[in-house]
């Protein structure tokens, strides 16, 4: 029997780092850690307890098909503690954003997507 306790990270390729890293770190703004030599670029990110891993696999493509911001397509959701201040942060930042402030899910949802395609949930409570 398998007893998973928590998720540790979430791993996903990108296909230019120094691309990814500037959305991760500048629009994100997530804290780089380190992360030992692998022998191929990534970058890791702390977020709380958990963490996120970046890899680069230029010949990757990620889960969508599609440039819109469509919640059903696969994601991973970072919880923020300001759902207004990061709709005003992205705006200044002019990144495309679909927003969702009264979702079903209970909480308030902000649907981003990094230079690859890969697409990010910024929720809060509603």
């Amino acid at each position: 029997m398998i007893e998973a306790v928590t998720i540790h990270h979430v791993s996903i390729s990108v296909t230019n780092l120094e691309k990814a890293n500037e959305f991760y770190k500048d629009i994100l703004c997530l804290e780089e850690i380190d992360r030992p030599d692998f022998g191929f670029k990534g970058a890791w990110y702390a977020i709380g307890d958990r963490q996120l891993h970046l890899i680069e696999y230029p010949s990757s493509s990620s889960l969508r098909h599609s440039s819109e911001l469509d919640s059903k397509v696969g994601h991973f959701a970072l919880r923020v503690k300001d759902y207004s201040a990061c709709v005003e942060w992205l705006k200044k930042k002019s990144v495309p954003f679909y927003e969702n402030p009264t979702s079903r899910s209970g909480f308030a949802q902000i649907f981003v997507a990094d230079p690859d395609g890969n697409l990010i949930e910024l929720n809060t409570e509603q």
